[in-house]
């Protein structure tokens, strides 16, 4: 687990489609969506296909909460209500933090861009919505061509096969060693002084 004193982006993005769930939401499941109770990271379609985040999703995304970091989904899926529907009836666990009870994983993000386009669009609409620099923006994604971010300043992390609390941590270590945040870096700077 990353330690709270190192430094962490301002703004973390995701993808959706096999990114934070393993689908593409407009062509692989059908609405209506619904829930059973208070079932957590899960969901079922109009054909009973099951749907949930990633397994370490809800982990990653209590992780981001708790280091006050702004979290956003950057979609370009043209089925933007279903992404949203989906995003409201996922809930996640209650944390030590928040003991409150489950709560629907579309409250863990501070702002949605979706809807289709390239990622800079996305990019360019957080930038400014939330004023945040592009620099202090660390992207998750399944799709190579959105490393089109990075000509913004955004780093990018490629997500091969889901997200993971793995590449969540590779995408931290990317982040920090292009912004001089690398922590065995440093120790090997102030070792040789």
């Amino acid at each position: 687990m990353a330690e709270t004193t190192e430094r962490m982006p301002l703004l973390i993005a995701f993808d959706l489609d096999y990114t934070l769930w393993d689908f593409w939401v407009d062509t692989h499941v059908s609405p209506p969506f619904k829930r059973d109770g208070n079932s957590i990271n899960q969901a079922t379609d109009r054909y009973k296909t099951a749907i949930s985040f990633y397994q370490d999703v809800p982990r990653i995304l209590q992780h981001l909460v708790d280091s006050q970091c702004h979290i956003a989904a950057c979609s370009r899926t043209s089925a933007t209500d279903e992404a949203r529907q989906l995003l409201t009836l996922l809930l996640l666990p209650a944390s030590p933090s928040n003991s409150s009870g489950p709560r629907r994983a579309i409250d863990f993000f501070d702002t949605l861009e979706i809807y289709p386009g390239s990622k800079l669009r996305h990019f360019k609409a957080l930038n400014k919505k939330t004023g945040i620099p592009y620099e202090e923006m660390l992207f998750f994604d399944d799709e190579h061509r959105n490393k089109e971010v990075e000509s913004l300043g955004v780093t990018m992390q490629l997500v091969r096969d889901g997200m993971s609390w793995k590449v969540f941590q590779q995408g931290l270590e990317l982040w920090r060693k292009r912004h001089g945040h690398d922590k065995s870096e440093q120790a090997t700077a102030e070792e040789s002084e």
